[in-house]
């Protein structure tokens, strides 16, 4: 299987040099193979916030092997894995982080899983709390050179592979009862509805929505300048949720809840 780079999804950041060593890694077992920092500001240990982002990171990249490290349970018992999905790899903790974009890249087709249990191919002396530098990387790395998912691992049934729940996206009559994925640097608040949750209201533009309870209000909209500065708008954003924003202002200054928290909204 041909791939054309190795992106990276982690909860790193760029501090402490963690970011960097993976791509040194990456170059010395595959030269000139590009490698993607796709996101590395997950927050930390938000595995199925993760996920989430790979899921939808995963629709915009050429043929890649994906390495996935958000990994609160670095050795321990969780299980280091690897999927092939049609024209994409993804290696990473076997703690619901891939399964997801796992399954968007194979299309209906196919996943193969195995358990990374070929230890030639990892780094020696192994840490055991720096799977993406000795283990996750150095595979990836070795699978875009051209290595089979067979050479690298045994076998594994994807219904064995960890699973865990989407957020929260529900109609009760009226109203939709969503959750908080994230805020953006810009202060919109994600919502876990999408185009169906407005379809299945018939919400149309210009209609007014209020948070139940709290009454806040915000006008349906399909760009932020569809209503004046500082006013507040739901909206489709770029990766087709919903989304509570303010034009020119921060939509977590109404919504300041947490991510995880549920929210319900209602045409006023």
């Amino acid at each position: 299987m041909q791939v054309e780079c190795i992106g990276l999804v982690t909860d790193y950041g760029y501090e402490a040099g963690f970011v960097g060593v993976l791509h040194a890694v990456a170059l010395s077992i595959a030269p000139g193979m590009p490698v993607l920092d796709l996101d590395h500001s997950v927050p930390p240990g938000d595995v199925r916030l993760g996920a989430l982002r790979l899921e939808r990171l995963v629709r915009y990249v050429p043929p890649a092997v994906f390495v996935g490290v958000v990994d609160p349970g670095v050795g321990g018992g969780r299980r280091p894995v690897a999927l092939q999905a049609a024209r994409h790899l993804f290696v990473g903790p076997d703690n619901g982080l891939l399964r997801w974009a796992a399954e968007v890249a194979a299309g209906g087709s196919e996943v193969r899983a195995v358990v990374l249990d070929g230890e030639g191919c990892w780094l020696p002396d192994r840490s055991r709390t720096f799977d993406g530098r000795d283990v996750f990387v150095p595979v990836a790395a070795h699978l875009a050179s051209g290595r089979d998912l067979a050479e690298v691992g045994s076998p594994l049934d994807l219904g064995d592979l960890v699973t865990i729940d989407r957020p929260l996206c529900a109609v009760e009559g009226d109203v939709a009862r969503l959750e908080i994925v994230q805020v953006d640097g810009f202060g919109n608040v994600q919502l876990s509805g999408d185009r169906r949750t407005v379809e299945e209201l018939d919400w149309q533009h210009g209609d007014m929505l209020e948070l139940v309870p709290g009454g806040a209000v915000a006008t349906y909209a399909g760009t932020f300048g569809d209503v004046g500065a500082g006013q507040a708008l739901v909206l489709l954003d770029s990766d087709g949720c919903l989304s509570w924003s303010i034009n020119r202002g921060r939509g977590d200054s109404v919504l300041s809840l947490p991510s995880g928290s549920a929210v319900s909204i209602r045409r006023r």
